[in-house]
């Protein structure tokens, strides 16, 4: 920023200027962020989890965080997208960071940049560990933003990289086929640092990857896995069992892989955790937006589901839960997403549609999102509607105590029902 211009007075002037000073949203590649890294002095002395994965690394990341805290870390996290307040991003201990010391850290990484153009989420992610490295935190979890190999969290060594699962997403910059996109995130691993892919059928690019690096490879069902129970489970790995934990709060069928994950990054890594902690870890991790009830009669839930694989993952949760009366969507996408895809895997689960636009630059249309279901369920029932807020209020008015209303489709999606449901 040139010295005539004044720095941002507060959070909501940094954000927005921080939107307009790289000319793309998305600009792949680490020479930007090393640069200023390098300049900033960040050399991280903690231990490094970073997590990567088309769906799961947010709850992967909230129980990893969760159980480091039970056992008295201090842990800083950091996560992306955001629902409601940029804050929610940067995590010290479990509390957001102020605005007061997001702007510091915002001001810390403009005055070292120079004049090297930064993204939103590259110029967050210096912030962020600026921010975690000034409060010496214990440990720190990282969550990549999009890929892995060329994304601004990869600037930071891990002693842990995790893969969540693989499934086909942002083709634009990751590729088209499963192959590609573990090629690149299997980027976030390095050669003797345990290396941990959650995916039970991986491509074959992630382990080549890892083992061409020289990375210590660790593949769920072979080299660590879980045993389900009724009501608890057990995770092995290799010279190891620790028996009769409980289900996470985290609902989902898929969220014992990304508790078995967490684990056995946990198991590998120099840290002091007994297994009461684990328990209570597992038991205190929440996070907003993941199959999260916040009503009742009608039962209201919401989900960023966003892609296929992740709505598939809905849809069971869905089927695992069943409602006695109607099952009723409000539903609204990004326009460069799968949007057909995604109502292929919920057309079984949904009785009533309203469909909706999101009002941001990559938002798709209520009408052409309409089309999208149209293409799939020619004989939906199904009202398009101009605004999420809008279709939320009209669902709510058309259901009865024993309907059940289900958002998804986007973090934005989730976002303004969250922000309707509060005022």
């Amino acid at each position: 920023m040139p010295d005539s211009i004044k720095q941002p007075a507060d959070l909501a002037g940094w954000l927005a200027y921080l939107e307009i000073l790289h000319p793309k949203t998305i600009a792949m590649g680490l020479e930007r962020v090393d640069e200023v890294k390098q300049r900033l002095g960040l050399n991280p002395a903690f231990p490094i989890i970073t997590v990567a994965g088309t769906n799961g690394k947010g709850s992967t990341c909230t129980m990893l965080e969760s159980i480091l805290m039970q056992a008295g870390y201090s842990v800083a996290c950091y996560s992306s997208p955001h629902l409601l307040n940029y804050n929610e991003r940067v995590r010290v201990a479990g509390s957001d960071a102020s605005d007061a010391d997001l702007c510091l850290a915002f001001a810390a990484v403009e005055e070292a940049r120079g004049d090297v153009v930064l993204t939103y989420f590259e110029f967050g992610t210096l912030a962020a560990m600026w921010y975690f490295i000034q409060r010496k935190v214990d440990v720190a979890v990282l969550e990549v933003g999009l890929g892995g190999r060329l994304d601004a969290v990869n600037a930071f060594t891990p002693s842990c990289a995790i893969i969540t699962c693989i499934d086909i997403d942002h083709v634009e910059f990751l590729g088209n086929n499963r192959d590609s996109i573990g090629f690149e995130k299997a980027g976030i691993y390095r050669a003797g640092v345990p290396a941990i892919c959650g995916d039970v059928s991986p491509p074959a690019s992630i382990p080549r990857q890892a083992h061409e690096i020289g990375a210590d490879y660790r593949q769920i069902g072979v080299d660590f896995g879980f045993e389900e129970y009724a009501d608890t489970w057990d995770f092995w790995s290799q010279g190891e069992r620790i028996s009769k934990l409980p289900k996470p709060l985290l609902a989902g069928h898929y969220q014992l892989n990304n508790a078995a994950c967490a684990l056995q990054a946990l198991c590998l890594l120099p840290l002091e955790i007994d297994q009461q902690v684990i328990k209570n870890g597992l038991l205190n991790a929440t996070l907003q937006g993941r199959f999260q009830k916040i009503s009742e009669r009608p039962e209201v839930i919401v989900d960023v589901a966003h892609n296929p694989h992740a709505a598939q993952s809905l849809a069971q949760n869905l089927r695992n839960n069943p409602c006695s009366g109607r099952t009723i969507a409000v539903f609204a996408m990004l326009a460069d997403k799968d949007m057909a895809g995604v109502v292929r895997m919920m057309q079984q689960e949904v009785d009533v549609w309203y469909v909706a636009g999101i009002q941001q630059g990559r938002g798709a249309g209520h009408e052409k999102l309409a089309q999208e279901v149209r293409s799939v369920l020619p004989q939906a029932t199904l009202f398009a509607i101009p605004t999420v807020a809008e279709a939320y209020m009209q669902a709510c008015r058309s259901a009865v105590e024993n309907d059940r209303i289900i958002i998804f489709g986007s973090f934005y999606t989730v976002a303004d029902v969250l922000r309707a449901s509060l005022n």
